[in-house]
């Protein structure tokens, strides 16, 4: 190996190694052979490409990339930022009030997840599995979730346009959308059928506990003996604001585990005044259910006060923190993810449905049916149970 090479591999060896040993990560009881095994590997894939790749090599390129890649293999909440990136996460400075309305995350492109009602993305027709090839003409290919997260918030009426592919479709679209910061509100209640209040929670969003607790009371005085919660496509908001609010439903009982790399677990349970909420339930579920929406499913279903109705969920429970590098790089990595009541994991596997109810698949450009076959199994759930 020539010289220039190897100060090459030394140059972008020596970050990949901090990235093994920094905070911790790396169990330490793998065998200090097997980890120097893959730096040599590394070392000889550098040097294959500086040497031998048919056009001169943007080694600082090349490095990126691999350290995105190493983090994206983590799982899709991951990711390696760059120092501005870095610098921005620092700032904690809150993003602008308009928003496209979409919560994202990746699957070789940037994917939705879920779509906000009534936002611009939710106008337009976009929903739980679309993925977004390009933002503004921009690939997502090597577009890390917070930066397309960024990419989809800016001052209201700046205009960002969207390249979607849904399912198998050989064709993207072009989907224009105008940023606001209007939507549908995080909670709406309503009748579903004599003697069913339907909630629908859109975001677990602020004080979002205390309102659902005064909507539900308000729903009983109506005459709703029953309740049917609505979680699809829900994934806004802090994990422990959703189980704050499961406390409502549960008077006893683990609601949920918490566990990281080298720590106790922790246990979270239902306490003195918890369960004020004893109206039986069902939860209407989705791909689109996750985050503080799927620990809360999961603490209901756990304690048996809900079953859940619809389509598995996402599998994503996990929590994040920045890790900075020294060259002002860093990683957002996740350090702890919820487990389900019994201790089963969550985070990457999600929720099976007690009753299993597939959503329509819609085309660009065709209006959502008005009928609903996940609520409607759900009201027939529920009057099996009030025959019984």
């Amino acid at each position: 190996m020539s010289l220039r090479s190897r100060l090459i591999v030394l140059v972008v060896s020596i970050p990949i190694l901090i990235f093994s040993v920094v905070g911790g990560f790396i169990s330490k009881a793998v065998a200090k052979e097997d980890s120097y095994q893959h730096l040599r590997v590394f070392e000889d894939v550098v040097s294959l490409v500086t040497n031998n790749y048919v056009e001169g090599v943007d080694i600082d390129k090349v490095m990126v990339g691999a350290l995105r890649g190493l983090a994206d293999g983590l799982d899709p909440d991951s990711s390696y930022l760059q120092p501005q990136e870095v610098r921005l996460v620092e700032q904690n400075a809150p993003l602008p009030d308009g928003t496209a309305g979409i919560e994202l995350t990746r699957q070789y492109y940037l994917r939705i997840i879920a779509v906000r009602d009534g936002s611009p993305a939710g106008r337009a027709g976009l929903t739980t599995g679309d993925y977004i090839r390009a933002i503004d003409g921009r690939s997502t290919r090597d577009m890390s979730v917070f930066s397309g997260a960024r990419a989809l918030h800016g001052v209201p009426g700046t205009k960002v346009s969207l390249t979607v592919i849904r399912g198998n479709a050989a064709e993207p679209h072009v989907i224009d959308l105008t940023l606001d910061k209007d939507a549908a509100p995080d909670l709406r209640v309503r009748s579903a059928a004599p003697g069913v209040g339907y909630v629908r929670i859109a975001a677990f969003g602020p004080d979002l506990p205390t309102r659902l607790q005064s909507e539900l009371a308000a729903l009983s005085r109506q005459g709703a003996a029953s309740i049917v919660l609505d979680l699809r496509s829900t994934a806004e908001g802090p994990i422990d604001r959703g189980l704050s609010a499961a406390r409502l439903f549960v008077a006893s009982g683990t609601l949920a585990v918490r566990e990281g790399r080298g720590q106790a677990k922790e246990t979270f349970s239902a306490g003195s005044g918890d369960g004020s909420v004893t109206s039986p339930l069902v939860i209407l579920i989705n791909s689109g259910t996750s985050g503080a929406a799927e620990v809360f499913a999961a603490a209901l279903a756990g304690n048996k006060r809900a079953q859940l109705i619809g389509e598995r969920t996402l599998g994503r429970s996990a929590v994040q923190r920045l890790v900075k590098l020294p060259d002002g790089s860093g990683l957002w990595l996740s350090v702890a993810r919820y487990l389900t009541p019994s201790g089963a994991a969550l985070h990457g596997r999600g929720l099976v449905p007690d009753v299993e109810v597939e959503e329509p698949e819609l085309e660009f450009g065709i209006k959502p049916p008005t009928a609903d076959p996940v609520l409607d199994k759900a009201l027939a759930v529920l009057s099996v149970k009030k025959a019984a």
